[in-house]
C-alpha cells in the first residue's frame, strides 16, 4: 500500500489511464469484429464499406493520440481494406 501522497495520486492516475486504455482497445476490437461479421454475412457492399470506414476512423484516432504505433495502425487498416476488396470482388463477379 502506498504511503506518500504522490504514490497515492499515481495509483489513482494509473487506474484512470488503465480504464481509458481498456475502453479504447475494446472499442477498436469491437468495431473490427463488427466489420468482419458484416463482411462475412452481408451481401450489401455499401454496409460493409460503412463498417470499414468506421473501423478505419477508430484506428486513425488511436494513431493520432499515440495509443498505437502508426505502422500498426497502417497495417490494420491495410488488412481490413484487403478483406473488403476481396468481398467486393466476390460480390461483383
Amino acid at each position: 500500500m502506498a504511503h506518500s501522497l504522490t504514490a497515492k495520486k499515481r495509483i489513482r492516475q494509473n487506474a484512470k489511464r488503465r480504464m481509458r486504455n481498456r475502453a479504447r482497445n475494446s472499442a477498436v476490437k469491437t468495431q473490427i469484429k463488427k466489420f468482419l461479421e458484416v463482411a462475412k454475412t452481408s451481401t450489401d457492399v455499401a454496409a460493409i464499406e460503412t463498417e470499414l470506414k468506421l473501423a478505419q476512423k477508430k484506428i486513425d484516432r488511436l494513431v493520432a493520440t499515440n495509443y498505437i504505433h502508426k505502422n500498426k495502425g497502417s497495417r490494420q487498416k491495410s488488412q481490413l481494406a484487403r478483406q473488403f476488396n476481396e468481398v467486393k470482388a466476390k460480390h461483383a463477379g
